[in-house]
């Protein structure tokens, strides 16, 4: 067939394609200018993603099983024939102890992350737990209990940044907000794990079995390969490339991948020529880039701390002992355990499809209400009991419902949400000691919070302190609505474009918008082409 013209159509959605016009009139593709790109190539093998990133936060099991080791050996030490008898004061020591060790635990990960690497940072937390547990196994007095607890703690603490920033490195974008939320999901069946065995078993027992974890988590991560992201940044493409060979497999375009994290390297000085000064690491650290979410992220997590969830997941027991629920209480805090690990995974699952703004909303507004909910019906339950004959309390089901209607609505959003934006809005450059310096923020928190609850009881009285926790959780929603960007999709890239101010928003642009205009195929060095582009179905000669 001979064309009488020839014209290329620019699409800016789709590859541009070379069109001939035969004799007739009839318009027909004759070939593409750039082949369209195989899809085998964009996407790497999702299993090995998967598998790399459920090594990486096997660790946060463990950190479950911290939190909820203290709702089942409580009572289990206060009983009368305890082999180590506490006080209400001892109790709420082993109960808030582990978050002391975690905040210094986060910190010293920032360090080890962005110096000798993630896998190593990964490697290296396994070794206080798995010592912390030994010595609550063999504790003799509450003194063992509470070092045990301290360690324990440490490893906790190193844990959470290096395992989120590793999945956020090893996955792609369409992959990383369901696989982030594996350390959630991990958190939640470490809980479920000592709420069931704690009902059967004794806390010594508990101890050892909870050693398993950590030791499993060491061995599988000395074979995990080393993120490129941070290969990249080390001036070590070829390392880089073998990492992504087998994080990503053979028919995926590896040289691609490891060109577009060196411009970015480029592009933001994080190319790892020479290591960053104190003043320069001051600096990256004020920088908006770096400032912006990190303040987005403490005052998330301050708020869904105070919104309750610990206070529920560390004295579960005893909180469905005082609640006037005829349920068994034991049997409540392992449906609970059961209830937390489903909706982790319905939340891991919704973050994909739904973003991170509507999980967080869902959460806010639910904990709210619950909380207000379960404060009142114990102010009642208190006049009840202070009524003189006491009186029978009725619609003992209330409290319970409250309780795991709290917990639902809060773990698809709360638990989940904030540990994966970790390891999404920080520069690379300080992605390891920012993501460090948050999860100590945010178990500085955890540990106010437990420590502070049987002190609120007394002040405010258990249905105060409730209706108190619930008040937060409606504030922190007016807060998530007004700052929280949505970074479903983006790259990490694209997200410290944003908050480096190198484009307005993490909004889609409308076609021919300024937005879209402005943020058009930034090279290298952050500038924009010269040459100006077409017009979307363009007809150019």
């Amino acid at each position: 067939m001979t064309g009488k013209d020839s014209v290329v159509l620019v699409d800016k959605d789709t590859t541009p394609q070379i069109m001939a016009t035969s004799e007739k009139g009839v318009t027909v593709t004759l070939a593409n200018v750039e082949s369209q790109p195989n899809k085998a190539a964009e996407r790497g093998k999702a299993m090995r993603q998967v598998i790399a990133a459920f090594v990486a936060n096997l660790g946060t099991i463990n950190t479950g099983l911290i939190f909820g080791f203290s709702a089942v050996v409580i009572p289990q030490l206060q009983a009368p024939d305890s082999l180590i008898p506490v006080n209400e004061s001892e109790s709420s020591w082993v109960a808030s102890l582990s978050a002391i060790g975690t905040p210094i635990g986060c910190l010293l990960s920032g360090y080890v992350m962005d110096n000798f690497g993630r896998k190593k940072a990964l490697i290296a937390t396994q070794i206080p737990t798995i010592i912390g547990w030994i010595i609550i196994a063999c504790a003799s007095n509450v003194g063992m209990i509470y070092a045990g607890r301290v360690l324990t703690g440490f490893g906790s603490g190193m844990v959470g940044a290096p395992a989120r920033v590793y999945t956020s490195e090893v996955t792609q974008p369409h992959l990383r907000g369901m696989l982030c939320a594996l350390a959630s999901t991990g958190i939640s069946l470490g809980v479920l794990i000592q709420y069931t065995l704690g009902a059967f078993t004794t806390w010594k027992f508990l101890s050892g079995v909870s050693i398993i974890v950590p030791v499993a988590a060491l061995i599988l991560m000395l074979l995990m390969p080393e993120t490129p992201n941070y290969l990249v940044s080390k001036q070590k493409p070829e390392k880089a490339r073998r990492s992504l060979a087998r994080l990503r497999g053979s028919s995926y375009n590896i040289d691609r991948e490891v060109e577009q994290l060196q411009s970015f390297a480029a592009k933001t000085n994080a190319s790892g020529k020479k290591k960053l000064t104190l003043r320069e690491t001051v600096q990256a650290l004020v920088h908006p880039s770096c400032l912006k979410p990190f303040a987005i992220l403490t005052i998330y997590f301050m708020m869904y701390q105070f919104s309750g969830v610990n206070t529920i997941t560390f004295y579960a027991v005893e909180i469905f002992r005082d609640s006037g629920t005829k349920m068994d209480k034991n049997t409540c805090t392992i449906l609970l355990g059961v209830v937390r690990l489903i909706f982790t995974i319905i939340g891991a699952i919704l973050l994909r499809r739904c973003g991170r703004r509507p999980l967080t909303f869902i959460s806010g507004v639910g904990c709210g209400f619950t909380m207000v909910g379960l404060g009142v019906y114990l102010k009642f339950k208190h006049q009840w009991d202070m009524a003189d004959p006491p009186i029978e309390p009725i619609a003992t089901w209330f409290p319970v419902a409250c309780i795991f209607i709290f917990i639902t609505t809060c773990t698809v959003g709360f638990l989940i949400v904030p540990w994966v934006m970790i390891g999404e809005l920080y520069p690379m450059k300080v992605r390891g000691l920012v993501g460090g310096l948050t999860t100590c923020m945010a178990h500085s928190f955890v540990f106010i919070v437990v420590k502070t609850y049987p002190f609120l009881t007394h002040v405010l009285e258990r249905h105060g302190t409730f209706i108190l926790y619930g008040c937060f959780s409606f504030a922190g929603t007016v807060f998530f609505y007004l700052c929280l960007p949505e970074t479903k999709g983006k790259t990490l890239q694209e997200i410290e474009d944003y908050f480096s101010g190198r484009t307005k928003t993490l909004k889609k642009a409308k076609p021919g918008s300024n937005d879209q205009q402005d943020g058009q195929q930034l090279l290298a060095n952050g500038t924009k082409p010269s040459v100006l582009s077409p017009q979307k179905n363009t007809l150019l000669p």
